[in-house]
């Protein structure tokens, strides 16, 4: 196949910047940034304590506790170290079906400069601990 012939079987769709905007808006309509405050954990709600230790399977046994102890000082710190609880409790809330790698501790210190294999520069977040791919709607 020639070069020309294989870029020409690439459809490319460009869309203005208007469609995009229309598109991304029509996504809120099943989920409203409002549906978001109506979260109520449902009855069948795992309790948090067995899902930390079913985090814990891949762990290094050894540093268990050392993670326990980082989470105690504060409700903040202990969320922190607790993405699997927040994974569970937004499972089934609204999501307009964009996924992401979602990070949930995506503040300025997780985020660096890195050089691409093309040798290029370029800006992003460096903490990947405990990432999993989620709605988009986890990680605002």
């Amino acid at each position: 196949m020639k070069k020309n012939e294989h870029q020409s079987s690439i459809l490319v769709r460009q869309r203005s910047r208007e469609q995009l905007y229309k598109e991304g808006k029509a996504l809120r309509d099943p989920c409203p940034r409002a549906s978001h405050a109506d979260w109520k954990p449902p009855a069948d709600r795992v309790d948090s304590i067995e899902i930390l230790e079913a985090s814990n399977k891949e762990r290094l046994p050894e540093l268990i506790p050392v993670r326990y102890g980082r989470m105690i000082p504060s409700p903040f710190v202990f969320y922190r170290g607790a993405a699997a609880i927040m994974a569970a409790d937004l499972a089934h809330t609204p999501a307009t079906g964009i996924r992401v790698q979602c990070c949930g501790d995506a503040h300025l210190m997780n985020f660096g400069a890195f050089a691409t294999p093309e040798r290029r520069e370029i800006f992003d977040i460096n903490d990947f601990d405990e990432t999993l791919p989620a709605p988009w709607e986890w990680d605002v």
